[in-house]
């Protein structure tokens, strides 16, 4: 098959023809049909988070199934599906505490077993590796797409969508009448105001410094928005919600934005972490402030339940109630995925699709 493969830190990806076994007892494989051009990529490819090379990056896909091993039963050959990051085990502490996004079994970070090119190991990413013509995932990892739901549509559910809407609803919990600041209005930022308002909050509030960001938030729902680059967007929110918000989410993913999202949420607020921080780097708070009972916590992958929360994403996208298709800003072929990745770093874009299925 055809893969983007990864061979160092700040390198190009290049297409290469890559080998993938044949799925085992639980493990289906499937055809890529459309795959996400997500930022969390990019901290690898920059070597903010560890990565063993030569790799296969991509974890946000949807695709048709084309094997499936002896003991699966959720899926047949032919079935649509989106393709969860976590396959979890349902049977762990986690998993039967309702937590399956932190499944115990999982290995989220990479499989270093299943794909190859001459011999040589290449790391399977995140048990899928999407930028690729084809996929060997667990079956646990698998949720069945409507056939009316546009495969470009559904792969933005496995993540973007999913992490977002999740983190307000979900990990948050954000209740009617609640006040709520995001930090960062790209794909995942302009899904968590989405959740926001689905949640009913009575404010939300959107926070960046590029103008087309900031127009994009407001078509997702945000009730007011903050320049980031006019001035303090501490002050700039506190003076829009006297005293700062319920909830203040970081969707970029830097120390400085994590700890000015502490400082908008007021006394018993919380900031919430969605974006990846850098992975060695340090978040100072002052101390005093716990008096207050604020708090910062984590939000991964808007602690999905993934075959509930995936499936109710998709019906509410199929009723009109979630904006999916207005998140996609341009559409690539696999071959072009630098140029993707390019304009990705360059905020020219919501969200870029990588369409396999042509």
């Amino acid at each position: 098959m055809k893969a983007a493969v990864m061979y160092g830190v700040d390198q190009p990806l290049v297409i290469e023809d890559v080998d993938i076994d044949e799925p085992r007892a639980n493990e289906v494989v499937i055809r890529t049909s459309a795959t996400g051009v997500c930022h969390s990529d990019l901290h690898f490819m920059e070597g903010k988070y560890p990565m063993a090379c030569p790799a296969v990056l991509g974890h946000e896909s949807a695709g048709t199934v084309e094997k499936i091993g002896d003991e699966v039963t959720n899926v047949q050959v032919g079935d649509r599906v989106v393709v969860a990051f976590v396959a979890s085990c349902g049977f762990c502490d986690q998993c039967v505490q309702g937590r399956p996004f932190l499944c115990f079994q999982t290995n989220r970070l990479g499989r270093q077993d299943r794909l190859s090119m001459g011999g040589q190991v290449v790391t399977q990413f995140a048990g899928m590796s999407a930028f690729a013509e084809q996929q060997l995932v667990s079956a646990t990892a698998l949720v069945h797409v409507p056939d009316d739901v546009p495969m470009e549509a559904a792969a933005l559910v496995g993540c973007s969508v999913m992490t977002g809407v999740g983190a307000a609803t979900n990990t948050a919990r954000v209740q009617a009448g609640q006040t709520v600041a995001v930090v960062g209005c790209g794909g995942v930022g302009l899904n968590v105001i989405q959740g926001a308002v689905a949640a009913g909050a009575s404010r939300v509030i959107a926070v960046d410094m590029l103008e087309n960001k900031l127009a994009a938030a407001r078509e997702f729902g945000a009730t007011d928005i903050v320049d980031a680059s006019e001035g303090d967007p501490v002050e700039a929110v506190k003076g829009i919600v006297r005293g700062g918000v319920d909830y203040a989410f970081e969707a970029i993913g830097l120390v400085k934005t994590a700890e000015q999202c502490f400082e908008m949420a007021k006394r018993g607020g919380r900031a919430v972490i969605v974006g990846m921080l850098p992975f060695d780097s340090q978040v100072t708070l002052p101390g005093a402030a716990f008096l207050n009972e604020k708090g910062m916590i984590g939000s991964f992958y808007g602690s999905t339940r993934q075959t509930y929360d995936m499936a109710w994403l998709m019906e509410l996208y199929r009723q009109g109630r979630l904006k999916i298709d207005e998140l996609i800003s341009r559409r690539y072929e696999l071959g072009q995925i630098n140029e993707a990745y390019d304009a990705l770093k360059a905020g020219e874009v919501n969200r870029s699709v990588l369409i396999l299925d042509n």
